[in-house]
C-alpha cells in the first residue's frame, strides 16, 4: 500500500498529480468512503503498471489506445480471478478518465463480463443456530468465542466489529444488562475505513449469552493485562511478535477473523468449515430476526431492517422511530437466540410477566423466582 501512495503521489484525499486528484475529489463528493478510495487507486495503480505509464502520462493517450489498454487489463483479471474483479476494474478505470476529460465523445466504450444471477466469487455456508453454539464452545479461547456469539446475535459486519472499542459498550455492561447495545457510527472508519458501511449509523444488541460471555472475556483480559482502557478495540490482536501493550491497542485483522471463524467451524465438526466466513454468521443472525418470536409473532419488517444495518426504502426511513432504544431492546429480547426450547420458553414467562406488572414496584426476576421456589416446595411436600 505504500508503494501505491507513493507512485500515486496520495496523501489521504489530495495527490501532486492534479489527474489522481480530481479522482480523489470525485470520490469525496460521492461519498467520501475510505473503502471506495483505497480499492479505486488500487485498480488505477495496478493498471499504470500495466502500461508501464504515470497517471499524468495515461490521459494523454489517444482514447482508442487507452480503451485498447483497459480492455487488455480487464481480460486479464477476468481470466486471473473473477468477472466481478473485472467488471470493478472496468468502472474505476472508467471513473478515472471520465473525470479527466474523457466524456461526450471521448466517452471510453469498455466491454463488461457478463455475471450469471447469484454468481459468487466466494461460495460459503451459512451454520444453522446449532452449529454457531457448537462453534463458540469449540473456541480455543474466550476472546474466539465471545467472537463467534457477538458476530452470530449483533449482526456485525467483520470491519465494523473489528472497529468497535470497548467505550461503546462499557456504560452497559457496567450497570449489569443482560442484553447490551451495540452503536454503530461514522467515526469507527478512523479505526478501520471499512467500517460502518455507507456511513448509516444504527445500533444493534448483543444476546444474553453473548453479553456474558463478554463480561468474562473482558475481566480475564484486564487480569492478564493489568487493565484496559475505554480507547482499546473490543477485540484485540494476540499477534506475540507485537509488544504487550501494542497488542492491547491493535484490533484483529480481517484475516485473523477469518481464521478465527473457519477453527471454530472445523472444530465444532462442520463438514463444510472451509466454506464458513465471519459474513455467513451475519446470515445467521438475519434467519433469526426473520423467524418467529417467541410468542409466535414476528419483529417489524422495518425493525429487521434497522437491526441490519440497512436503510428503509423511499420515505419509511426518516418516519422510523428508533430514538427508544428500550422498545427496540425489549423487541430484540423476543428474539429465538437462546440454545434450547425451554430457555426460550423462560424468556416467554419473563416477557408476559414484564408486561403485567409494568409500572409497579414490582421486580418480575423475584417474582419468578418466589413462584419457582413454591413450586419446589409443593414437590418435596
Amino acid at each position: 500500500m505504500d508503494d501505491l501512495y507513493k507512485f500515486l503521489r496520495v496523501d489521504a484525499w489530495e495527490s501532486s498529480y492534479v489527474s489522481v486528484h480530481n479522482l480523489l475529489l470525485h470520490l469525496a463528493r460521492k461519498s467520501r468512503s475510505e473503502g471506495t478510495r483505497k480499492l479505486y487507486l488500487w485498480y488505477l495503480f495496478k493498471f499504470c503498471r500495466s502500461v508501464n505509464k504515470t497517471p499524468a502520462q495515461i490521459v494523454k493517450m489517444r482514447r482508442i489506445d487507452v480503451e485498447a489498454a483497459v480492455q487488455r487489463y480487464a481480460d486479464s483479471l477476468a481470466s486471473s480471478t473473477s468477472r466481478t474483479y473485472a467488471n470493478t476494474a472496468i468502472s474505476a478505470l472508467k471513473s478515472f478518465f471520465t473525470v479527466n476529460g474523457f466524456k461526450r465523445n471521448r466517452t471510453l466504450e469498455i466491454q463488461s463480463y457478463y455475471q450469471p444471477p447469484r454468481q459468487r466469487i466466494t461460495h460459503e455456508y451459512i451454520p444453522t443456530k446449532n452449529e454457531v453454539y457448537r462453534m463458540a464452545d469449540s473456541a480455543c479461547s474466550l476472546r474466539d468465542r465471545t467472537i463467534m456469539l457477538v458476530l452470530y446475535s449483533s449482526g456485525l459486519r467483520n470491519s465494523t466489529l473489528r472497529a468497535v472499542r470497548i467505550k461503546d459498550v462499557k456504560g452497559e455492561l457496567l450497570v449489569g444488562l443482560g442484553i447490551i447495545m451495540i452503536p454503530i457510527y461514522p467515526e469507527m472508519k478512523e479505526v478501520d475505513p471499512s467500517a460502518c458501511k455507507g456511513r448509516i449509523p444504527y445500533y444493534t444488541f448483543l444476546c444474553e449469552e453473548g453479553t456474558q460471555a463478554l463480561r468474562l472475556y473482558l475481566e480475564d483480559r484486564k487480569d492478564r493485562f493489568g487493565g484496559i482502557s475505554d480507547a482499546e478495540p473490543l477485540f484485540s490482536t494476540e499477534h506475540n511478535q507485537l509488544p504487550r501493550e501494542a497488542r492491547m491497542k491493535t484490533p484483529i485483522t480481517g484475516r485473523e477473523l477469518q481464521i478465527i471463524v473457519k477453527q471454530a467451524a472445523k472444530r465444532a465438526g462442520l463438514q463444510q468449515w472451509q466454506l464458513v466466513h465471519p459474513h455467513a454468521l451475519r446470515k445467521t443472525y438475519e434467519a433469526v430476526l426473520r423467524s418467529q418470536l417467541i410468542d409466535g409473532s414476528n419483529l417489524d419488517v422495518k425493525t429487521q431492517e434497522f437491526l441490519m444495518g440497512h436503510v428503509l426504502p423511499g420515505s419509511q426511513d426518516n418516519y422510523y422511530d428508533y430514538t427508544k432504544v428500550e422498545s427496540l431492546r425489549t423487541a430484540y429480547s423476543n428474539l429465538k437466540f437462546g440454545r434450547s426450547v425451554v430457555e426460550n420458553k423462560f424468556r416467554l414467562l419473563r416477557a408476559a410477566v414484564t408486561r403485567a406488572f409494568e409500572g409497579t414496584d414490582i421486580d418480575p426476576d423475584e417474582l419468578i423466582a418466589q413462584y419457582a421456589a413454591t413450586i419446589r416446595a409443593r414437590g418435596q411436600n
